[in-house]
């Protein structure tokens, strides 16, 4: 039994960190590891990075909390940014991604409701999809192994195949508020769906009077190479959900909204107590001015190409291991032939620390700041990692 004080939801590794910089976090035993998972799609800018950490301490010597029935200065800042540069009108501020998926169908159901057509509230989503931990997102994500032992989930829900435009068109009626989708399925396995998929929908929406929702906790704020992964598609959502990378590591999300999308959101029907307090808006702005400047994102889509066909290589040249590698920028994932988790055990033993997800997938999203001769460093760490697998299978074999 457990001697730790924590709640045991986690399957915690042994493994304790004491400091990070750039794409390596430092154990406490003194090893040095290369952070392949960014905190699942946080530290997109990685450990310490100089900027975040002076507007964190410059913040912090000034103002930490104030409650939003007052002007904060430095949201309205951040909130500008996030609209001058998406297809926003509009930005709520919350501490989660799942508050920012609960805030943008809260929003969606009261845009309908506000127009008097309080039927239509339930949203259509689809399989392998994840957008958080609470019971109407998790709902919403509809996999059973969350859902299991919580009671009912909540109604207003109907789930589809992704990719699936047909079956998405025969399940909308006159209840339907909504269709809401990440564009790159991230717990799912770097699932990214087909910007003509992305247009058929935008295209339903507009047919049917329902509001797109994107999740893009995951793959926004660069990851992809572009600030949001929808741009690849050039299909803009009526509803997005923020969160990970917009923080570089500090608590924080959003939903952001058009005008038209955000009609039914008027005082009073929504609030947040931390959410866009002044200490995490001053990092979300460090974040986005940094990914922001000129040059940015085309490094990120450089170096995302660079480590793609790198480990398309290594796939090539294992493929007892793996089976395929798919994703776009610096948000990778290789499908493996073995249980990704015993793959996973030779990655950390040679000092390489990705994170699984569904469909047998371990997810390599290093930070974005990750240099090409640090590239050339997460290649060879797979590689050997994929050897000792192999190795591992000849003796498991010979031992027959």
């Amino acid at each position: 039994m457990t001697t730790s004080s924590l709640m045991q939801t986690y399957a915690r590794s042994d493994l304790a960190f004491e400091r990070g910089e750039g794409v390596w976090l430092y154990a406490a035993d003194g090893r040095r590891y290369m952070d392949c998972a960014s905190g699942i799609a946080v530290s997109g800018l990685g450990h310490a990075h100089p900027k975040l950490v002076e507007a964190l301490k410059g913040q912090a010597e000034k103002l930490w909390h104030v409650t939003n029935l007052y002007t904060i200065p430095e949201g309205e800042k951040l909130a500008k940014l996030l609209t001058d540069n998406t297809f926003a009108d509009v930005v709520f501020f919350t501490n989660s991604g799942t508050e920012a998926t609960e805030g943008a169908m809260k929003a969606a159901r009261r845009y309908h409701f506000a127009k008097g057509n309080a039927e239509k509230n339930r949203i259509i989503t689809f399989e392998n999809a994840f957008h958080g931990r609470t019971m109407a997102a998790l709902a919403a994500g509809g996999q059973q192994k969350y859902l299991e032992g919580f009671g009912p989930a909540p109604e207003g829900f109907d789930q589809v195949p992704a990719g699936d435009l047909e079956a998405v068109k025969k399940i909308v009626g006159p209840q339907t508020a909504a269709i809401m989708l990440e564009p790159v399925q991230g717990e799912g396995g770097i699932r990214s769906m087909d910007p003509a998929f992305l247009k058929g929908l935008r295209e339903i929406c507009d047919e049917n009077d329902l509001l797109l929702i994107y999740d893009e906790i995951q793959t926004g704020v660069g990851r992809t190479g572009k600030l949001f992964a929808h741009e690849w598609a050039g299909v803009a959502p009526d509803l997005m959900a923020i969160a990970k990378g917009i923080g570089g590591g500090f608590p924080m999300g959003a939903f952001l909204a058009t005008n038209e999308a955000a009609s039914g959101m008027v005082p009073g029907v929504h609030g947040t107590t931390f959410g866009g307090n002044p200490l995490a808006m001053a990092v979300g702005t460090a974040v986005m001015e940094t990914v922001l400047e000129p040059g940015f994102l085309e490094a990120v889509q450089e170096k995302g190409l660079m480590l793609k066909q790198k480990l398309a290589c290594i796939v090539d040249q294992h493929g007892d291991v793996f089976e395929l590698v798919r994703g776009e920028g610096l948000m990778l994932g290789l499908k493996c032939k073995v249980p990704n988790t015993q793959l996973l055990v030779h990655m950390r033993n040679n000092g390489l620390l990705p994170v699984g997800a569904g469909d047998n997938v371990l997810r390599i999203m290093p930070p974005m700041t990750i240099t090409a001769e640090e590239i050339d460093v997460l290649a060879q760490k797979i590689e050997a990692a994929a050897a000792d697998m192999e190795n591992e299978l000849k003796t498991a074999e010979t031992a027959k």
